[in-house]
């Protein structure tokens, strides 16, 4: 008989990154044999605390996964109801979401009632325990969480050391984040570069996704202003949703004189996108303050392109540097020149091929093993 598994997070009709990794690790569940449900919110985030303009995505509903809208974040009831069902229906596995501790109370109560049953393990894969936006409460909801469950997947080193400082003896396994391999083929630079309506003799960064501020936007636009990347044909594509107050950026565009080398497109980019704005790319970079993991760097391997990060959290462990790109200390000067070396010594043929070699590693069935083995050690241990 097949294990029956739940997976409780973002899925659709839920946008973002989140509701796509997750809808992808259901079906890889189901391509090893698994039966797979997902159960996602009514309400994610209330409207007064959701930055940007839309949670909801327009696309259509995958096919192939049962999802079911069961809980709201906010309403306590909605937490005891689902806990109580899965409670009943005693799936083998539960595997939890977690990215925020404002998910805590209704994550962590979920899985205290569902674990009830002395049947269900809870499994949780973690991004962040601790947000990189950090807010009063957050420690105490993220230890209420953890104890809610049997162990834990962890997409870097950092989190897998932060998430130590809580929980000392339940098991952890690390496994990086899997490429995001559902986006189609990439479109030609050309074409890409016809579609977006930008100067074909240009060459094009990107800077891509919600626009936070430990993002560090701003490192880059004022590595753009120093002299190592004078060349007025290197712009930068920024593409996604401001998250944060957008005046300060735009100020610092107009102070540095970048008018004519910043292309802004700071709305929400549909998936059917993403090709193109990849496409147009040299160079995928993500001048971060801080960060555990990210999505944007397995869509930039997916799509064979080049990167620079920042040398904080877990983006150093996914790049090798020199090889697929830079990994480079979160300051303006050491931006400017790893991107002067990409563009002077023409390394994107080079850097692109590397990336075709080192993607194979970031599998959606090395995952499916660590939360298998994973179960395997909290088995051991009962």
């Amino acid at each position: 008989m097949n294990q029956k598994l739940v997976i409780i997070g973002p899925a659709h009709p839920f946008r973002g990154g989140l509701a796509n990794y997750n809808e992808r690790l259901a079906t890889e569940f189901q391509l090893q044999g698994y039966d797979v449900v997902m159960h996602t919110f009514t309400t994610q985030y209330p409207e007064l605390l959701f930055p940007g303009k839309s949670q909801f995505s327009d696309r259509p509903a995958p096919l192939n996964i049962d999802i079911y809208r069961t809980f709201s974040s906010i309403n306590p009831f909605s937490w005891i109801k689902l806990g109580l069902r899965l409670k009943r229906e005693q799936p083998d596995l539960i595997i939890l979401r977690f990215w925020l501790p404002f998910m805590a109370p209704s994550m962590g109560t979920i899985s205290r009632i569902a674990r009830s049953n002395k049947k269900t393990k809870i499994l949780a894969l973690i991004d962040n325990i601790i947000p990189h936006e950090k807010r009063l409460g957050d420690t105490m909801l993220a230890k209420y969480f953890v104890g809610s469950v049997d162990g834990f997947v962890v997409m870097s080193r950092a989190v897998e050391a932060d998430l130590n400082s809580f929980d000392k003896e339940k098991p952890v396994e690390f496994c990086p984040h899997p490429l995001f391999d559902n986006y189609g083929a990439i479109v030609p630079r050309e074409e890409a570069i016809r579609k977006l309506k930008l100067d074909a003799n240009s060459k094009y960064m990107l800077f891509f996704g919600f626009i936070r501020d430990y993002k560090g936007l701003d490192l880059l636009l004022k590595a753009m202003a120093l002299p190592a990347l004078k060349d007025p044909s290197v712009k930068l594509i920024v593409a996604g949703e401001f998250y944060c107050e957008s005046e300060y950026y735009y100020a610092l565009i107009k102070e540095a004189g970048l008018e004519n080398r910043i292309v802004l497109r700071t709305e929400f980019i549909p998936d059917s996108e993403i090709p193109i704005y990849f496409g147009a790319a040299d160079l995928i970079v993500q001048p971060y303050k801080s960060a555990t993991q990210s999505g944007v760097t397995q869509v930039g391997y997916y799509f064979n392109k080049p990167m620079l990060v920042t040398n904080v959290g877990g983006l150093g462990e996914i790049i090798p540097h020199g090889k697929v790109g830079y990994v480079v200390e979160p300051n303006p000067s050491e931006i400017a020149d790893a991107i002067n070396d990409f563009y002077t010594n023409n390394r994107f043929e080079t850097m692109s091929s590397m990336a075709e070699i080192e993607k194979a590693r970031f599998s959606w069935a090395n995952l499916v093993k660590s939360f298998e083995k994973l179960t395997s050690r909290i088995i051991a241990t009962r």
